[in-house]
């Protein structure tokens, strides 16, 4: 079936020759080729304002990002065998990285596939989708994740924010085999279990393995606080390390109890300490009660959805660092860490500098974490690199 064109104004190639993916709809010829006059999901042929062909793009005449590139070449459109075959190249690179089969399998644009992610727990697949482009592909999707891989179970977790701006609406199913309501995976060596269809997200985070792996190596026979802990992550990981204790502090009665189950799956639920509540209540708590914890672990939600939201944002990363100092014990270690995009690493550098130097403190920031491995950056898109993790440790002055 042919595609129908979309030209764009003079200029507006040359992002996409650099290598970027989406195309804005203040860059489309709209007396050529009315951006009002496509489909939402519709693929077309990208052209230059002198005919050069660009690539296949699906459209969303309803959104500022109005176009996503998903091929170079005219003769691959997005369709099962294009799919496979990204499939395929985005497998190769986790096979290369990790032992076990759990890890995000599709990252969006970095593999190729914008609008669509795949996280991995063993023969069990969770697809998130949040564009209609993708949506208009999702027996696509599911085809070809049967053709590479024959799973065991299919979870769509269409139920992510982006899609309202897209026009698409939220739903939760299964298309394929059963899931649990906890679901096994492996990370750094620990055996942990996963809320795929009543969890945040997709379940799991995997982009902060890394970062586990790393903490694993501070905490034996420590005191750990694991804020905004979801289901513990960081603290049972903690705990397999050999931690003394870990406290976890989440909001959700759920999370904890997903958290403890991971504790008991570990043998540690004689040290797994749950705290439910708003992590900065339960921190004001905490210091009124003088506590103390020699590793605390801050990995909130994303206090920045918006550049408009920076400004406060920031003063809520400022505010929950601080606390975390407090809680601090003497050359204690803060694990500090932000999945905000739009927080730069160097502003969370200057909320750790700042903090201290309030509380008469002096930190040393020894080692800075990414996302994993299985969380690739485009390096034409920016948006693709949004995960920091600071290690600092907090000393009395001398």
């Amino acid at each position: 079936m042919s595609l129908k064109r979309l030209c764009l104004k003079t200029g507006a190639e040359k992002r996409l020759r650099g290598g970027h993916l989406w195309i804005y709809s203040n860059e489309v010829d709209n007396q050529k080729t009315p951006i009002k006059s496509f489909t939402a999901g519709e693929q077309v042929v990208v052209e230059s304002d002198r005919g050069k062909v660009l690539g296949i793009a699906y459209v969303n005449p309803n959104t500022l990002i109005c176009g996503r590139l998903v091929s170079r070449d005219l003769d691959y459109k997005l369709d099962t065998s294009l799919l496979v075959h990204r499939l395929n190249v985005a497998l190769s690179l986790r096979e290369m990285c990790f032992s076990e089969p759990c890890y995000r399998l599709v990252y969006g644009d970095s593999d190729g596939l914008s609008g669509l992610v795949i996280d991995r727990f063993h023969d069990i697949f969770v697809v998130q989708v949040s564009t209609a482009g993708m949506e208009a592909v999702i027996d696509d999707i599911v085809a070809a994740l049967n053709k590479v891989f024959k799973p065991e179970a299919i979870l769509l977790r269409n139920d992510g924010k982006m899609r309202e701006m897209e026009g698409l609406e939220t739903y939760v199913e299964v298309v394929q085999g059963e899931i649990p309501e906890l679901c096994p995976l492996i990370e750094n060596g620990v055996s942990l279990l996963a809320p795929l269809q009543r969890g945040q997200k997709t379940g799991w985070f995997y982009d902060h393995r890394a970062n586990r792996a790393r903490m694993q190596q501070l905490v034996k026979g420590k005191r750990v606080l694991d804020l905004f802990s979801y289901v513990g992550g960081w603290g049972v990981q903690a705990l397999a390390a050999g931690a003394e204790m870990a406290s976890c502090v989440d909001a959700s009665h759920f999370a904890l109890d997903v958290a403890r189950e991971n504790a008991r799956l570990n043998g540690k639920e004689d040290r797994f300490d749950p705290l439910h509540g708003d992590a900065f209540d339960i921190c004001k708590a905490l210091v009124a009660e003088k506590e103390r914890y020699d590793v605390v672990i801050v990995d909130p939600p994303g206090f920045i959805q918006k550049k408009k939201d920076i400004r406060n944002g920031e003063r809520a990363y400022a505010r929950i660092n601080n606390f975390a100092m407090r809680l601090l014990s003497r050359e204690g270690v803060l694990v500090s860490a932000s999945c905000s995009m739009h927080l730069q690493r160097e502003s969370l550098v200057d909320i750790i500098r700042s903090n201290s130097r309030e509380l008469d403190r002096n930190s040393q920031i020894f080692e800075q974490g990414h996302q994993g491995a299985d969380h690739p950056l485009h390096p034409a898109i920016p948006e693709t690199d949004y995960l920091k993790a600071l290690f600092v440790r907090v000393l009395p002055v001398s």
